[in-house]
């Protein structure tokens, strides 16, 4: 069996005869997970992906779409076999199948090998050859499509421009001219492709071509762009009037966007960019994996450790935007771990706990993963103390923060942390986890009811977000201001409800865009419902509201607010406890009130054991961004139920 990707979705079989693999939605579910690269892909993200808009009954339809796929590819596979390609792995699937019967992972591999060992050009070769069309021809309007497109794209180009660069080195490009002319006029921008193509031509005897093509160049760059040519081509265009070009072609400086560098560069790039937003965050993030990835396949354990610990990007957020490749950076992490063994220079050892605590902060995670995490976390702390080395240790306090949430009512717990990160921070000169700092004391503030200090610490955070251009900053004081004027709504002279929901519609515009889709999805119909409940007011039920992964909680109220009450009874029976993050007293508070609302003594009393500790916080406030109102209310009327006969 052989997938092809390179071009429209296709399986073939061995003897080269086409799989019917269904309709569109089949083809998208099995190039989803060849995008996956052998991951397991959640049903939960599937369906996302699948579905801007999920129907009712995604999960179904995705499970049909995955049975035909699975008597396409294993026609002859017995009913009661287990399926060996299309497999089930914890909450989703995963397709296993060799690298090389997928044409994707070949041509990424074949040029991998190109990179490190130039005899393997004609691979390379042969492996651009295999090029159909845009990668994922056949799937539109898909995100993740659309994503993987310019991805592969991208290394399609370099793989192009090494290529050309290994056959002039060797001598043999003279009958590059015309595939390198075509690849200019269709990438104008690509510098390093005009230095190649000039020296095509120079190689062919066409040394007044060669000067003409960087010679456009450079009217090209100048006229367009505003920008001289790089050193490369100034040089080269030296060499060629001076008889002097070497057949040595200098290794392509091109940083354009998604360009494949080493595993240190690459990470180091990812680093910068993060801090960005946008498009960038989410390319940032893949991209550190992309390192992670080539630094293991080197077998260089020093290497892989400082790669995957290189990544010291302030985190905020409780939840990740990506848990598959959170988990696959932990697992590199635990595994570079065991396999330096306790004689590890202690740094090393350090980063790498710090990273398996920050990365492992998903809310699926088992009770010994969170125990591990929570344990990683300490362990690095302590290290970095030991090092006395300011950096590492506000990385690993950042850690330390992100495993603070094991349990309702932590807040003052969580200020400590950050006033000790801000305060290295300050004094080190480490402006990112400066601004990490205020941002986890303006949360802790919240959490606390605080707004006067909370608002200074924004403030402060704003300031700072300027100075180092980090513009994901005002995305979340944006959200921060909308909470604390939900909070003065309920004053006298106060904005009114209606003047606060379009500040959270404004803060709300401005997430949607940010790069942060963990954080986004389902928050803006919360903070409208904590919004209403400030006020005493039913729950929303506009049936377009998206309410993400608060739905289970949020469904009770809903359904109160609709009239149904038999059906909220039962929506609350189901409700599981909440997950560990900035929003569990939230959840908490929202299962206490429809308890309350529908007379459950037993429910009223488990939720009010759980608020107990966090009887001095905000719902919803430690997340900077919503408040439902004081828990004290929440609880009181828990347990007001709970003891009724």
């Amino acid at each position: 069996m052989r997938i092809d990707v390179l071009g429209a979705v296709r399986a073939l079989h061995d003897d080269g005869a086409l799989v019917d693999l269904g309709g569109p939605r089949h083809r998208e579910v099995l190039g989803r997970l060849v995008a996956a690269e052998g991951r397991m892909v959640t049903t939960e993200t599937l369906v996302n992906d699948l579905w801007a808009d999920p129907p009712a009954r995604a999960v179904g339809a995705l499970r049909t779409f995955v049975a035909a796929l699975r008597r396409a590819l294993e026609p002859d596979r017995p009913p009661r076999d287990q399926p060996r390609m299309l497999v089930t792995e914890g909450p989703g699937y995963a397709l296993r199948l060799p690298r090389e019967d997928v044409d994707a992972h070949r041509f990424q591999d074949a040029l991998a090998r190109a990179r490190s060992t130039p005899d393997t050009v004609t691979d390379l070769g042969e492996a651009l050859a295999a090029w159909r069309g845009p990668a994922y021809a056949d799937v539109t309007g898909s995100a993740w499509a659309q994503r993987e497109r310019t991805r592969l794209e991208e290394l399609r180009l370099e793989g192009v421009e090494l290529r050309a660069r290994l056959l002039l080195r060797s001598g043999d490009g003279a009958d590059l001219v015309a595939e390198l002319g075509a690849h200019v006029a269709e990438h104008p921008w690509r510098e390093p492709a005009w230095g190649l193509l000039a020296r095509a031509l120079h190689h062919a005897g066409r040394q007044a071509d060669a000067l003409s093509t960087l010679r456009r160049a450079r009217t090209m760059l100048i006229d367009q762009l505003g920008l001289d040519p790089g050193a490369e081509l100034r040089r080269l265009e030296s060499d060629i009037l001076n008889g002097t070009v070497s057949l040595e072609v200098a290794r392509t400086t091109w940083a354009g966007h998604g360009v494949r560098l080493g595993p240190r560069t690459t990470v180091d790039l990812a680093r910068t960019l993060a801090l960005a937003g946008g498009d960038a965050l989410v390319h940032s993030r893949r991209d550190r994996l992309v390192a992670v990835q080539a630094a293991e396949r080197t077998g260089d354990l020093s290497l892989t450790a400082r790669i995957i610990g290189a990544y010291d990007v302030p985190a905020l957020w409780s939840g990740s935007d990506n848990p598959e490749q959170s988990r696959a950076v932990v697992a590199a992490a635990e595994r570079t771990l065991t396999a330096l063994g306790t004689g590890a220079p202690t740094d090393l050892t350090a980063r790498l706990l710090a990273t398996i605590a920050v990365e492992s902060r998903s809310a699926d995670l088992s009770g010994a993963e969170l125990k591990r995490a929570h344990e990683a976390a300490h362990q690095a702390e302590a290290l970095a103390r030991d090092l006395a080395d300011p950096a590492l240790l506000a990385f690993a306090l950042n850690g330390v923060f992100l495993q603070s949430f094991t349990r309702p009512g932590l807040a003052a717990e969580r200020d400590r942390v950050g006033a000790e990160i801000l305060d290295l921070a300050t004094r080190h000169g480490l402006p990112n986890f400066a601004i990490l700092g205020r941002l986890v004391r303006l949360q802790s503030a919240s959490a606390l009811g605080d707004l006067d200090v909370a608002t200074a610490h924004a403030q402060e955070a704003d300031q700072l977000a300027a100075t180092i251009e980090s513009p994901l900053v005002s995305v979340l004081t944006r959200w921060f201001r909308a909470r604390a004027m939900a909070a003065r709504s309920t004053e006298p002279g106060g904005p009114t409800a209606a003047t606060t929901a379009a500040h959270y519609r404004a803060a709300e515009d401005a997430l949607r865009t940010a790069g942060m889709p963990g954080l986004h999805r389902g928050l803006f119909p919360l903070a409208l419902l904590g919004l209403r409940l400030l006020h005493n007011r039913p729950a929303p039920t506009d049936p377009h509201l998206d309410w993400g992964p608060y739905r289970p909680w949020t469904r009770p109220h809903v359904l109160l607010a609709q009239h149904r009450d038999k059906e909220a009874r039962t929506a609350l029976a189901e409700v599981p406890d909440p997950p560990h993050g900035h929003l569990q007293e939230a959840m908490w508070c929202l299962i206490a009130r429809a308890a309350v609302r529908l007379d459950e003594h037993g429910i009223a009393a488990h939720a009010a054991s759980f608020l107990r500790d966090a009887h001095a916080e905000h719902a919803g406030a430690a997340s900077g961004m919503l408040t439902l109102g004081p828990v004290a209310q929440y609880l009181a009327e828990a347990e007001g139920c709970a003891a009724r006969p």
